[in-house]
């Protein structure tokens, strides 16, 4: 393919030797001078283990050149790609001013070309900005419609400083957002031997995933770092505790926990976070990550106690209170928090949890159901028909599958629901509201 790279920084720097190696004709285009000349010198304007090679062999190959006339370059190829960078504002937003200025000379060039191009962006943006800055830039300057006369595609990138080159051709995950089905099989092809296996999803998902990777790798050494200032003060080597932590790949290392939903309870994990946390403060450490984890759970607690509220429906069921599902174990569970923060409210409640009714008779609980909560004990119904019935506003507190087969096609007309676990992954009732999606 002929191929386009406005930006002849990091990423797109390593984008151009890669994608000239891999056979295609390649013209990077960038306004700074030394950066072309330097590419077609056959040198690297960027260190990066194999790529002075790279550019090197691609530039004499004639598949790789540079320039700083991007309608020359614009006017055989088939796609181009965005890499110009989008550094922080001081006040921590984007500066997303290269975006816009190349968007808007892509979307000139656009204009006179009488074949398909596609664009795509690589440079790492917020959720929101493709929609709102680049294709309304690319459409403006262009009069041609994004999705139609011309394609528009978020393909975020992967690449580490120091193994980019690798990176590249063994990536993570391939990710696109696409405009429309034509561009994302022009990626598709482009990508094959690379990542057979891309993954395709609405664009604003494409924009965020790159966020959720970098926000994540963030939050791993932060809380690597404060596990090791706690055992440094107590004489404990920190990397044997990580290396054994890193065995566990059924919770720890694994995609355990890691779906969006109500906050945690149960006998063990705020437990054991206040201890440690306490622990900590005793040796004068400070892990700022750690202690704000429960203060993290509170806020949930509270967006799914918002979203019960703003329905402004007086009647309330709650299917399951007990902390998850397939327990009857109501220490510290957090829908007990919502149960009596809307008792407060003055909202008519009725409750029903087959597991936690059975532990009321006989179970482990039976002595705190009935003594620690028996205001919330004469709200429990014996079946589910009692709280359907009853509510206005059906509030699902754990993913019992009972409930999911309770509700399909029983709701009443104006009947809304409010899903903290997301029971229903797909096929969304009508008048149904998620606490996170």
């Amino acid at each position: 393919m002929n191929i386009v790279i406005f930006g002849l920084g990091y990423v797109g720097t390593v984008s151009a030797g890669c994608l000239a190696r891999q056979g295609h004709k390649v013209m990077g285009v960038d306004p700074n001078q030394t950066k072309v000349g330097l590419i077609n010198a056959g040198q690297s304007p960027i260190i990066e283990k194999e790529m002075e090679e790279i550019i090197r062999k691609e530039v004499d190959a004639g598949r790789l050149q540079a320039t700083t006339d991007a309608k020359a370059a614009m006017q055989e190829a088939e796609i181009s790609f965005v890499c110009v960078g989008t550094p922080s504002k001081s006040n921590g937003d984007l500066d997303l001013s290269h975006v816009r200025r190349v968007s808007r000379q892509i979307g000139t060039l656009l204009k006179d070309l009488d074949h398909f191009h596609t664009v795509v962006i690589r440079s790492t943006m917020l959720p929101g900005s493709m929609r709102t800055i680049v294709i309304p830039a690319l459409e403006e300057n262009s009069g041609k419609r994004a999705g139609r006369e011309f394609g528009v595609c978020f393909n975020p990138e992967f690449l580490r400083e120091g193994t980019a080159v690798d990176d590249y051709y063994h990536p993570p995950k391939t990710v696109v957002g696409a405009s429309d089905e034509k561009s994302f099989e022009m990626l598709k092809r482009l990508y094959q031997e690379i990542d057979p296996a891309m993954i395709t999803a609405d664009i604003e998902v494409a924009e965020m995933v790159k966020y959720t990777d970098n926000v994540w790798h963030a939050l791993k050494i932060s809380f690597a770092n404060e596990i090791g200032a706690i055992c440094k003060e107590m004489g404990i080597d920190s990397h044997k505790v990580m290396n054994i932590f890193c065995e566990d790949k059924k919770l720890n290392i694994s995609s355990a926990y890691l779906k969006p939903g109500f906050a945690f309870g149960g006998s063990c994990l705020p437990k054991d976070v206040r201890a440690l946390i306490y622990k900590a403060k005793t040796l004068d450490v400070e892990i700022p990550v750690i202690s704000h984890v429960l203060q993290s759970n509170e806020r949930q607690i509270e967006r799914g106690l918002k979203a019960i509220v703003a329905q402004d429906n007086s009647r309330i069921g709650i299917l399951g209170f007990s902390f998850k599902a397939a327990t009857d174990d109501l220490r510290e569970s957090p829908m007990v928090e919502v149960i009596e923060r809307l008792l407060g409210k003055g909202y008519d409640l009725k409750i029903y949890d087959r597991n936690v009714n059975l532990a009321s008779l006989m179970g482990a609980n039976r002595d705190y159901i009935l003594n620690k909560i028996p205001h919330i004990s004469r709200l429990m119904m014996n079946n589910i028909n009692g709280v359907l019935d009853h509510a206005q506003t059906i509030v699902i507190g754990n993913r019992d599958p009972e409930f999911q087969a309770a509700l399909n096609g029983n709701l009443k007309e104006k009947q809304v629901i409010i899903d903290l676990v997301r029971i229903f992954e797909q096929g969304f009732p009508s008048h149904y509201e998620g606490i996170s999606w």
